[in-house]
């Protein structure tokens, strides 16, 4: 055992661990929650919004942003965390996340998204977005026009 943990802790980043144990806690607590799938759904929200109240800035404007327009261009989405980072599901499969740029240690936070977005596009199409506090009103119209395009 000690050799598979020394190999994974050369394999990934400290980070990148912690973001595996933050999912492994998800997928256990989304097992004991709540009776109900209103409940749990509740709960998922809720920890959704706790999880972007506990960023720091300037993350977490970006976060409380992308949540609002989430929620205002696709109000069928169920906000729930994956993978310690607040996501957007369709049908229990995630369809866009927001990674603040804190979680890695990254230059910028990013808006990404998942194989059951309908984003196609020919055969070559972004999934990933950067997201720097200069986030404008434009780009928000934007982001509600891939969030709606991703849902569709």
């Amino acid at each position: 055992m000690a050799a598979r943990d020394e190999a994974s802790a050369t394999t990934f980043t400290a980070e990148e661990q912690a973001a595996m144990r933050e999912h492994a806690a998800e997928v256990k607590a989304s097992r004991k929650r709540g009776t109900t799938k209103a409940e749990k759904a509740a709960l998922d929200a809720q920890a959704v919004v706790d999880r972007i109240a506990a960023m720091p800035e300037p993350d977490r404007g970006l976060a409380e942003r992308i949540h609002r327009i989430a929620l205002e261009a696709a109000p069928d989405l169920a906000p729930k965390l994956w993978y310690g980072m607040p996501a957007y599901a369709k049908d229990g499969a995630v369809v866009f996340f927001f990674q603040d740029a804190g979680k890695f240690k990254a230059r910028y936070s990013t808006l990404g998204f998942q194989d059951p977005a309908t984003l196609d596009d020919g055969s070559f199409w972004p999934t990933s977005f950067a997201v720097t506090p200069e986030f404008s009103g434009a780009d928000e119209q934007a982001v509600a026009e891939l969030i709606r395009r991703a849902t569709a």
